[in-house]
C-alpha cells in the first residue's frame, strides 16, 4: 500500500498528469473505454464467476461500467475548469479555477465491482488526480483488467495503481497521509471508520453507503402490478443492491391482499445457477453473506414478523449459496429487519394508516439512499418524493440513471457520483486575483 501511495504521489507531485489539459485527460479516459470494450467478455465472465450475477444481466452491468468512462470524458468537456469573474478589487480580474484534489484511494465493493470502480476512477482521472484502486478481495478481476487497460493505452506511470487487499491493508491505505481523498462504496460501518480517519487529517471523502429503501404503495396503485414489481425487484442480483426496495409501506386495509399477491409471485421465480438462461434469481455472492441473510430471517421470525413465504434454502439446489425469495408481513418498522440492511432477497411489508404516516415510516430510518412511490399520479409521486429524506426517487419501480447524480442522505453517504456533478468532489476550487487578462488554457 505504501509503495502504491508513493507511486501515485510521485505521479501527482512531479508528473505531467495534473498539468495535462482537461481535453487530453478526457481523451485518455476515452481510450481506456475503447480498450475495455475489447475486454467486455472477460469482465462479464468475471462478474458472474465472482458475484453470481445472472449471465443474462452481467453484460448490461459491464456496459454500464464502461459507459461511466465515456460519460465522464464527455462531462469533462462541459465542466467549467476555468472561469473569469468580476471582483470588487479595483484594477484586478478574478479567476476561479478547478484543480485536482490529489491522490485518490478508490475502494469498491463486491456486488457491482466494475461499475463502482469506474464511477470512481473516471471522474478522478478527468480531474487530474492519480488513483489507487482497492477492489474487494472477493472481486479483484475487473480492477486487474482496468490496470492492464491503463498500461496498454500508455497512461503515465503512477497515475493508475492497483493493490487488492483484505481489510487490514485497506485500513492502512486510508490512514496513509499521502492519500488526499478516499472514495468508498460499501457498508455504513466501514464508511464510519473511513470518515473518522479522514476527519482526523481533514482528507476529502466521498461515501456511498447502505440503504433501507422504502416503496410507498398508494391506494390508487393496482395490487397485481405492485406485487409483480416488488417480487421481481427484490430478487435482482439476489437482493444485493444498495438502493434495493426492501421495505414496502402499504395501506393497512390492503396489507393481506398485497402480501398474498407478492408471495404468489415470489413462488413462481425460478432460483438456479447463474449460467442457466432460464434462471431468474441466482445465488448470493458468498457463504458469509448467506449466513448473514439467514441470521436476519431468524431474527425477523423471533421478533414476531409473519414469515409469509421463503426463508429457507431451495431444496433442489445442493451446491452454492442460495436463499429463497423471502417475504415478511406485519413488520414493525422499529424492528431489526426493518431498520438494518440485510443485503439479500428479503422484503418487509409495513402497514401505514394514511399517506402522512407512510412518509413518516419511510423516513424513520438511519438511511436515505433511495425511495419509490407506487402511484398512477406523477404529481402525487413528486409531492411525496419531496418529503422523503433520500438521495433519489423513482415512480412505480427501482430506477437508476447514472447520468444523474447518485448518493444518499443521512447514513447512506456523503457526496454524489454520476453526472457532471460527480467531477466536483475530485477538484479543489481556487480563486485568483490578477492584474489583467490571461490565457486560461495554460495549466
Amino acid at each position: 500500500m505504501d509503495e502504491a501511495v508513493a507511486a501515485a504521489r510521485r505521479a501527482f507531485d512531479h508528473g505531467p498528469w495534473p498539468h495535462t489539459p482537461p481535453a487530453h485527460r478526457a481523451a485518455m479516459v476515452r481510450k481506456l473505454a475503447e480498450y475495455m470494450i475489447k475486454r467486455h467478455p472477460e469482465v462479464t465472465a468475471a462478474v458472474t464467476a465472482q458475484v453470481g450475477a445472472l449471465s443474462k444481466i452481467a453484460p448490461g452491468m459491464t456496459v454500464m461500467g464502461t459507459l461511466s468512462l465515456t460519460r465522464y470524458a464527455d462531462w469533462s468537456d462541459e465542466f467549467l475548469w476555468t472561469e473569469k469573474r468580476k471582483t470588487v478589487l479595483q484594477g484586478m480580474t478574478g479567476y476561479v479555477v478547478q484543480e485536482p484534489v490529489g491522490v485518490v484511494a478508490a475502494i469498491a465493493p463486491w456486488n457491482a465491482p466494475y461499475l463502482t470502480m469506474t464511477q470512481k476512477i473516471a471522474p478522478a482521472l478527468v480531474a487530474g488526480c492519480t488513483v489507487i484502486m482497492k477492489p474487494s478481495p472477493e472481486t479483484p478481476l475487473e480492477a486487474y483488467l482496468l490496470a492492464e487497460a491503463a498500461e496498454a493505452i500508455g497512461m503515465p506511470a503512477g497515475v493508475v495503481n492497483l493493490v487488492p487487499s483484505q481489510r487490514g491493508p485497506a485500513d492502512h491505505l486510508v490512514c496513509n497521509p499521502g492519500v488526499d481523498k478516499v472514495s468508498f462504496t460499501g457498508s455504513t460501518a466501514a464508511g464510519r471508520r473511513i470518515a473518522t480517519v479522514c476527519a482526523d487529517r481533514l482528507a476529502r471523502v466521498t461515501l456511498e453507503l447502505g440503504g433501507k429503501s422504502a416503496a410507498i404503495i398508494r391506494d390508487d396503485f393496482p395490487t397485481h402490478i405492485a406485487a409483480k414489481t416488488l417480487a421481481r425487484t427484490i430478487t435482482v442480483l439476489s437482493g444485493q443492491v444498495c438502493a434495493m426496495l426492501t421495505r414496502a409501506i402499504v395501506p393497512a386495509a390492503r396489507h393481506d391482499e398485497i402480501a398474498e399477491a407478492i408471495a404468489a409471485e415470489m413462488r413462481t421465480i425460478k432460483v438456479g445457477y447463474s449460467e442457466d438462461e432460464t434462471t431468474e434469481m441466482g445465488p448470493v455472492a458468498m457463504k458469509r453473506q448467506r449466513d448473514r441473510i439467514e441470521g436476519y430471517i431468524a431474527r425477523g421470525t423471533a421478533d414476531g414478523a409473519d414469515l409469509i413465504t421463503g426463508g429457507g434454502r431451495p431444496n433442489h439446489l445442493k451446491h452454492g449459496y442460495f436463499v429463497e425469495p423471502t417475504l415478511f408481513g406485519n413488520v414493525d418498522n422499529k424492528s431489526v429487519i426493518a431498520q438494518e440492511e440485510i443485503f439479500g432477497p428479503v422484503l418487509c411489508l409495513i402497514k401505514s394508516d394514511d399517506e402522512d404516516h407512510a412518509v413518516a415510516l419511510a423516513n424513520d430510518t438511519n438511511y436515505g439512499l433511495y425511495g419509490s412511490v407506487f402511484t398512477t399520479d406523477p404529481q402525487a409521486a413528486f409531492r411525496i418524493g419531496r418529503q422523503l429524506r433520500a438521495g433519489a426517487l423513482g415512480q412505480n419501480e427501482l430506477q437508476s440513471d447514472f447520468s444523474l447524480p447518485f448518493g444518499g442522505f443521512k447514513q447512506s453517504g456523503i457526496g454524489r457520483e454520476g453526472s457532471i456533478e460527480g467531477i466536483q468532489p475530485y477538484v479543489e476550487t481556487k480563486a485568483m486575483f490578477l492584474a489583467g487578462d490571461v490565457d486560461m488554457s495554460v495549466m
